[in-house]
């Protein structure tokens, strides 16, 4: 199954995730008979190697968060194959999923309201070890920290609450809650969003030298594409809870194959003044998930559209060294979204 998913290597995949679907009922009468769908995550397919960092963007409603938390099986999938080192958790008990728990964690958005006000920083990143029965109270207490001074926060933190931390001091709390048990994958679901420009820098860094230190593969959802481009391996492009989009990170940023990943870009700052490109403004409003367009969905509001778009939804398509996109043009030339890029997209 693997073969046929966008993969950005040879090595047998962490995790592999196979025409994922999330749909949420509305409305509806007695026991939600005749209740329309939202689907929030529609026929998502991809696959992680280990160690790799694949960064999912898209605007506000795309359907990245769902995908996230549907992975970890924070919420239930409506459909689809979730496979995670090689085992099929798409169906596992709460019981049987118990062990994994420890080798898939999640780094939350909002680093305050994912604390407990009432605990200790000592008692929040410890409390992964009680739930899983790891080590002693004085060997929980040395992990703690070990585990703290990884992320930069020296061992007095231990005693403090979540009120006397700073908005980048609280995630990196969140961030060494979510390592303590060592897992091999993380998903970051906007970790840096909530934070001061000037902090995002650090926690951005942060997770690289953590990814680098213990070999992690790390699911990172995010907004800003200036923090995407710096993190990232590959990004995936999510438009109405479809990936219309996937491709290695500077692949993306020099060579847009998709109309959205095309405007998405364009609308990101390039930090040089004598760098121009022109915006592209999308016209009309994003459609609803309730009842979306037939065909590409992408299409209502693309420049580019033709009426064979409307025919039928196109699937990712293999366009080589890694590349995919779900657009059956392949006539239109897509401005480059950075010049020069070999000087403004790393390595």
């Amino acid at each position: 199954m693997s073969a046929d998913l966008p993969v950005s290597a040879e090595a047998a995949p962490i995790l592999e995730v196979a025409n994922l679907r999330k749909w949420f009922p509305v409305g509806g009468g007695l026991f939600g008979r005749g209740a329309r769908q939202v689907k929030a995550v529609d026929d998502v397919s991809f696959a992680m190697r280990p160690g790799e960092v694949l960064s999912l963007v898209g605007e506000s409603g795309s359907g990245k968060t769902t995908v996230g938390r549907t992975v970890l099986r924070l919420t239930e999938p409506t459909d689809g194959l979730i496979r995670f080192e090689g085992t099929d958790i798409t169906h596992m008990s709460r019981g049987q999923l118990r062990p994994l728990r420890r080798r898939m964690q999640l780094v939350f958005q909002d680093p305050f309201a994912s604390l407990n006000p009432r605990m200790t920083i000592g008692e929040i990143v410890a409390a992964p070890l009680a739930i899983h029965g790891v080590g002693s109270r004085e060997e929980r207490a040395a992990k703690v920290t070990e585990t703290l001074q990884l992320v930069g926060l020296s061992s007095h933190f231990a005693e403090r609450h979540p009120h006397e931390l700073s908005g980048g001091q609280r995630q990196r709390v969140g961030i060494a809650r979510a390592l303590i048990l060592r897992p091999s994958l993380l998903v970051a679901d906007e970790p840096v969003s909530a934070l001061d420009v000037s902090i995002q820098a650090q926690v951005v860094n942060l997770l690289l030298e953590l990814k680098d230190l213990f070999g992690l593969t790390i699911l990172f959802i995010a907004h800003d594409l200036a923090v995407v481009g710096h993190i990232s391996d590959r990004i995936a492009v999510m438009y109405l809870g479809r990936l219309v989009e996937i491709a290695p990170t500077r692949t993306l940023f020099e060579a847009p194959r998709h109309p959205y990943t095309e405007a998405l870009f364009s609308a990101a700052p390039i930090p040089d003044p004598e760098v121009r490109r022109g915006r592209i403004i999308l016209t009309g409003d994003i459609p609803s998930p309730l009842a979306p367009p037939s065909g590409c969905s992408f299409r209502t509001r693309c420049r580019y559209a033709q009426d064979a778009c409307a025919a039928a939804v196109p699937p990712l398509r293999d366009l080589g060294a890694g590349h995919f996109s779900a657009c059956i043009r392949d006539d239109i030339v897509l401005q480059a979204t950075v010049s020069d890029a070999s000087d403004k997209v790393p390595a």
